[in-house]
């Protein structure tokens, strides 16, 4: 505990000197009237804008983003060279999960069970719940098709980088295991003598991981629980910067003080939290059965609509695909690092094991999501009720990218009192989520550093933006995170893409050997 303290209070004097010096920032007229305020402008100048121009620039001619069809042309690739594995080893992937083909020889720290729901806890959370309704509020029903289909599609690109991380992963002398994208990268690529290039491709991942663990794991899971929370607390938004702190120490005590005891309490709570709000979405859909059926058709129709124009058809793209990746975080590597402790007799069982994420979190989840904010009819906020306040804070909701607190909105329009606990689900998911992708960029952290002893430094860095993520707005909080969520993708599928061959290979193999 002493060390934990002392490790607190150098996180608390840079918190303090932060934000001395963002005071530097935003005197003039219009820059902003207070330090909260100050601390937002600086961070979308000097750190969205410059990573935007960088990593999410345009096709020509067109408002597509290279990153968007990257991502695409690699699930599609990846689905046809593993000759459509989502489907075929679908059933196959439940039996190892309920530990069919477990066996005792297996190397490994975890089983294929422990290691799924420990991926899973990094991915279903606030993508499901807020992600989906930002992606409905900005780009309509029509999202919701192009989210499912890329969830269907990222299901083999997770097979692939997952036995990837298994076939290329370190036992060290202690017996830790380590593993994932940077060291199928490195590793992978020097086996083909592109020695140079899995290098940079493995050092360039393991920085946008480590941005993406501030942004995405991190600050984007505070910012959309806080405004989720304030919706049904509203004596708490005056003090954002509390919620934070709380954030803060909590993580704090787990990352810096050693206290597993609570992620391993949230670890076992959020599950039942995720039955307990899929029960609830059902339980809404239940009462709204006789239109689902119209619901389904308006997300095909406005999936394909073109009454915008070809532009905004793409809009609607391009917003669904942002928001699966986001959700189920297929294509960029980050589940690899979760996958590569689990026990295996080959390394494709994992990647099968894999393949059922996606599914779970997008096609079920997700869908599950979309349907009660389509239904309920909260993403159209003129057309929801007769109250203007009601309306005008759903308006709110929608412009601001407070996806959280739209889809409380929508619950709690059928569900008056599940609001209060839908509040502590989200408190919970975020935790659990900003705990493992700590435990990733820690991982990328010390890959790049060569020292387990530099994590320290990525700690205090990954707390400062827990604080941070309480006092920047939504907005840019996502910006941010899609920027480096999705820029994982471009080093992590290239390097695939020169891998392909023996995945292929592998798989062709462990399918033999079930076959005999």
């Amino acid at each position: 505990m002493p060390y934990f303290c002392k490790k607190l209070k150098t996180l608390l004097i840079g918190i303090v000197f932060f934000f001395s010096a963002s005071s530097c920032f935003g005197e003039e007229e219009g820059k902003g009237s207070n330090w909260q305020e100050r601390i937002d402008l600086f961070f979308a100048e000097y750190v969205v804008g410059p990573f935007e121009q960088l990593l999410f620039w345009n096709i020509p001619g067109t408002d597509m983003p290279l990153i968007v069809l990257w991502l695409l042309f690699g699930a599609v690739f990846f689905t046809f060279r593993m000759r459509f594995v989502n489907i075929r080893l679908f059933k196959h992937a439940i039996d190892l999960v309920r530990g069919k083909y477990d066996k005792k020889d297996q190397k490994g720290e975890v089983s294929h069970f422990q290691a799924l729901t420990t991926a899973l806890s990094a991915t279903v959370g606030l993508g499901n719940i807020a992600g989906v309704a930002i992606a409905i509020g900005t780009g309509g029903p029509g999202a919701t098709f192009w989210m499912i289909l890329v969830g269907f599609l990222g299901m083999s690109s997770k097979f692939t980088e997952c036995l990837l991380g298994q076939k290329y992963r370190k036992i060290r002398p202690d017996g830790k295991i380590m593993g994932g994208a940077m060291y199928y990268l490195s590793d992978g690529l020097n086996d083909l003598n592109y020695k140079h290039l899995g290098g940079l491709l493995a050092g360039l991942f393991c920085v946008l991981c480590i941005g993406a663990s501030f942004g995405g794991g991190n600050a984007f899971q505070v910012v959309q629980s806080l405004d989720l929370i304030q919706s049904v607390f509203p004596f708490l938004a005056p003090y954002p910067w509390a919620y934070g702190l709380i954030m803060t120490i909590l993580v704090g005590l787990v990352i810096l003080g050693g206290i597993k005891g609570i992620a391993r309490v949230a670890s076992r709570i959020v599950p039942i939290m995720c039955a307990v709000y899929l029960l609830a979405c059902l339980v809404i859909l239940g009462m709204h059965i006789d239109a689902i059926p119209n619901a389904i058709a308006l997300i095909f129709k406005s999936a394909f609509s073109l009454e915008a124009g070809f532009g905004g058809f793409l809009g609607i793209l391009i917003i669904g695909v942002k928001r699966a990746v986001f959700s189920n975080e297929a294509g960029i590597g980050s589940a690899a690092i979760a996958h590569s402790a689990a026990k295996v007799s080959h390394p494709a069982e994992e990647g099968i094991v894999a393949l059922l994420e996606p599914f779970i979190d997008t096609i079920v989840v997700c869908t599950m999501t979309a349907l009660v904010i389509i239904i309920t009819g909260v993403y159209e906020p003129s057309s929801f009720g007769s109250d203007p306040n009601q309306q005008e804070a759903l308006q709110g909701y929608i412009d601001g990218n407070k996806g959280g607190a739209l889809t409380s909105a929508a619950m709690a329009s059928v569900i008056p009192w599940f609001s209060y606990v839908l509040s502590a689900a989200v408190f919970l998911f975020a935790f659990s989520t900003m705990i493992s992708w700590s435990y990733y960029g820690e991982r990328c952290w010390v890959w790049l550093f060569r020292s387990d002893n530099s994590s320290i430094v990525y700690k205090l860095i990954f707390l400062l933006f827990t604080f941070l993520g309480s006092i920047i707005t939504a907005t840019k909080v996502l910006e941010f995170s899609d920027l480096m969520i999705l820029g994982m993708a471009f080093p992590n599928i290239l390097g695939m893409l020169f891998l392909s061959r023996i995945v292929s290979k592998d798989l062709k193999d462990y399918e033999q050997k079930l076959s005999d």
